[in-house]
């Protein structure tokens, strides 16, 4: 039976996704807000919002960043506004399954009252390591663009051993940096000094940063704090990888002078190829594992 998915917005990454997806058999793909390509998809169906079948669809993907709390859908390649309203998510079939990179309070609201499946991507633990590859690479890559010293000596902080905070770590150790991480758990404490690290447990974070040249954090939560960016030298730079609004204290970090950056979406930035593969590799796994269960 021929399968029906449907592509709403999505930025540089979604260009390598679709070329992926076009490679699953008995597949027919419709495009949303990717009319501004100059180079079109041979073969798929672009087409408007308003003119989507729905209810006809087995799988819908969303953008990375979702909707937004009305529902309103980013289309980088488009002028196109798509929102996706209550009435929409009641118009897809029972079996319709909807991809996100995150969600949000009105994603999870409205496909739980729509009874269709949503999963966010970002929340599960292989594209979340796999996408910690290209997140190391972009944050060296601004590292170097911000600083006018090497990497190899300078002193660096990591907040959060998860999955990006761990290859964040090792990348920058493996340039020879001075690499430190804060972590909550006594596990993590312990990896962390066995990896070859400085250990920092959460609470003595301002303790450390008096000599820190780079601070990253990657904890979606208000960790760094006025306490921890009081010391930071007049050169040290905050970057910081947690999803928007960030765990730093922006605006204080702004009155003391310290450059402060959210450094948002890297891998889509950096290596959108990549980062477009490994997403189309987790939904071609799942429809393909789904289309066996059927």
């Amino acid at each position: 039976m021929m399968q029906q998915i449907a592509v709403i917005g999505g930025d540089a990454r979604y260009l390598e996704l679709i070329r992926q997806l076009q490679a699953l058999p008995d597949t027919t793909i419709s495009l949303v807000g990717f009319d501004k390509l100059e180079q079109g998809f041979t073969g798929l169906n672009q087409t408007d919002f308003a003119d989507l079948d729905q209810g006809r669809m087995d799988a819908v993907i969303l953008p990375i960043t979702g909707t937004d709390r009305q529902g309103y859908v980013e289309t980088v390649f488009s002028d196109q506004t798509v929102q996706l309203t209550d009435e929409w998510f009641e118009g897809l079939g029972d079996n319709t399954v909807i991809f996100t990179g995150i969600s949000n309070d009105y994603l999870d609201a409205v496909s739980k009252a729509s009874n269709v499946g949503l999963i966010p991507l970002l929340n599960r633990d292989d594209v979340a390591i796999y996408n910690s590859i290209p997140t190391a690479e972009g944050m060296i890559m601004m590292a170097i663009e911000h600083t006018d010293y090497t990497i190899h000596s300078s002193r660096i902080i990591v907040v959060g051993f998860g999955r990006v905070g761990n290859t964040v770590a090792n990348k920058f150790a493996a340039l020879g940096a001075k690499v430190s991480v804060c972590a909550k758990s006594i596990m993590d404490l312990a990896r962390i000094t066995e990896l070859g690290h400085t250990a920092i447990p959460f609470d003595e974070l301002h303790n450390f940063t008096n000599e820190c040249d780079l601070l990253i954090n990657t904890v979606p939560a208000k960790v760094v704090t006025k306490d921890a960016i009081q010391y930071l030298p007049p050169h040290g730079i905050i970057f910081d990888l947690a999803s928007n609004p960030g765990g730093t204290d922006f605006d204080y970090a702004r009155k003391r002078g310290i450059k402060a950056i959210l450094s948002k979406s890297l891998p889509g930035i950096v290596a959108p190829k990549t980062a477009g593969k490994i997403l189309a590799d987790v939904i071609k796994q799942f429809l393909l594992k789904r289309e066996e269960n059927i």
